[in-house]
């Protein structure tokens, strides 16, 4: 019996490929993985709209679009790292490399602003990736070097941080970051292209397929066909090119690269992933729901803010013990759904 190396590998990944005869309680424990993020934003919107009046209004709902669009984008990235069963901590460092970079060479037009981050953190991500493939080294000790190298470059670049570049605010760069289009930042527009193109290529394509498969058993993926480490790397560098780019749109709206931004970013982008429902075993996981990840921590840190009385730093500790929450949950419908 011979296996055909280009059959798309598919792996199990969400609620509709269970077998039809799985029970009423194992289907709703693929449920609760996959939409319980969402259940708990409508909710947490709801009553935040019902306690705070200003929660619902124009500009703090367009705040908060826009201060999700960049972790977002870091966030689409990280989602095909961890289904992979990665993890990748320099997407922060990443993320100021490229607003720096994208400052920097904006003064010599749009389109080197755009390419220069993404052509310096792809080729840092490409270069994690094939640590992590090829040299078969872990992917935190990797990532934990490139955040701390990154950081290095990011600081030479701007002589240890004392220069600021600034982007002409009557550019077409700028414009991209600070333009509206029906109301809404053109950074937010270009996230959800890219979560749209996210998640075609995640559930649509083979290289989705190969992610999958890679995330949910390595070995077997290799035996039937997979090319496991060309995935890895693929994702390394889809990830630094995210982070980029996040980078570069983020610079576009402030008009300057600011030098002291992404630092805990990996991690907030982590949580979102995770919270979305990605597990961080790898192996299952969507785009739509690291995007709903995001819009929720972005709604708890808002509430916080509404408050008033409590300090920012309240905004970590809630984030952090909802994260420990999700964990224990996957957890336990994981197991469950395997018992079942």
């Amino acid at each position: 019996m011979t296996t055909d190396v280009d059959t798309p590998v598919i792996a199990k990944s969400t609620a509709e490929d269970e077998p039809t005869g799985a029970s009423r309680s194992e289907r709703l424990s693929a449920l609760a993985q996959q939409h319980g993020a969402l259940v708990t934003l409508i909710v947490a919107m709801i009553a935040a709209s019902l306690s705070f009046d200003t929660f619902l209004t124009g500009d703090n709902l367009e705040n908060m679009a826009l201060s999700s669009a960049f972790l977002a984008v870091v966030a689409l990235g990280m989602t095909f790292v961890i289904v992979t069963g990665g993890i990748d901590l320099s997407v922060g460092s990443l993320f100021a490399l490229g607003g720096v970079l994208a400052a920097w060479g904006s003064r010599y037009g749009t389109a080197v602003a755009l390419v220069l981050p993404l052509a310096v953190c792809g080729a840092i991500g490409l270069l994690n990736g094939l640590l992590i493939a090829r040299s078969r080294l872990a992917p935190f000790i990797v990532t934990l070097a490139s955040m701390l190298g990154a950081r290095g470059i990011l600081l030479s670049v701007t002589d240890e941080g004392s220069k600021t570049y600034l982007v002409d605010k009557d550019s077409f760069f700028a414009k991209l970051g600070q333009n509206a289009l029906l109301g809404v930042g053109v950074p937010v527009w270009i996230t959800l292209v890219l979560f749209v193109l996210g998640a075609v290529v995640l559930r649509r394509t083979r290289f989705g397929q190969y992610v999958y498969a890679v995330g949910g058993n390595e070995d077997a993926a290799a035996l039937m066909g997979a090319p496991v480490a060309r995935t890895k790397i693929s994702v390394y560098t889809l990830s630094g090119l995210c982070a980029g780019f996040a980078g570069a749109l983020n610079a576009a709206w402030l008009v300057s690269g600011v030098t002291i931004l992404g630092s805990g970013m990996e991690l907030e982008a982590i949580s979102a992933v995770v919270i979305g429902g990605t597990l961080l075993t790898g192996g299952f996981g969507f785009i739509s729901g690291s995007l709903v990840g995001v819009l929720l921590l972005k709604v708890i840190q808002n509430v916080i803010n509404q408050i008033g009385s409590l300090d920012s730093a309240y905004q970590q500790v809630v984030s952090g013990a909802f994260l420990a929450v999700v964990v224990i949950a996957q957890t336990w419908l994981g197991r469950r759904r395997r018992v079942l």
